[in-house]
């Protein structure tokens, strides 16, 4: 179930912790691989690099940041790696269309308030098309996966 706690150890990495790997990389080749390796391994970050390039993307929230209180970063009961499949509620053309605005809106902000707070801040970010990773620009995306967008 989505809001159960992760116990165990971590062996997935935290949207935070990928775009701070590829923001801390200074040569545009290691960032290509980086992200090539991310989006091979995590279909929640090419979900991600989709929603803040790809311009047929576009979201039916408010781009502004909404009220939500962060979770504790101790008591985290979620992560984008789970929520990412939740997008079809938000994005125009797919599920999105058929859902109440507050029902949706409710639910973009339980899925804000259920992962890191670093995570979050960075989600905001992507339903306003922008990312918070040095270096990680559409360019860039196009030449690591040239089909993605």
């Amino acid at each position: 179930m989505i809001t159960e706690k992760q116990t165990g150890a971590r062996t997935r990495l935290e949207l935070h912790e990928i775009l701070d790997s590829i923001s801390s990389e200074s040569k545009r080749g290691e960032k290509i691989k980086l992200v090539q390796n991310y989006i091979n391994t995590y279909s929640s970050f090419e979900d991600y690099i989709r929603c803040v390039f790809d311009e047929k993307i576009s979201f039916l929230l408010p781009d502004s940041r909404p009220p939500f209180t962060p979770a504790e970063e101790g008591s985290v009961i979620s992560s984008w790696h789970k929520q990412h499949i939740n997008l079809t509620y938000f994005v125009k053309g797919l599920k999105a269309d058929h859902v109440n605005v507050m029902r949706r809106e409710s639910m973009y902000i339980g899925m804000l308030e259920s992962v890191h707070p670093a995570d979050a801040e960075i989600l905001v970010d992507m339903i306003a098309k922008k990312t918070p990773c040095k270096g990680l620009t559409v360019k860039l995306v196009k030449e690591a996966i040239p089909n993605l967008l």
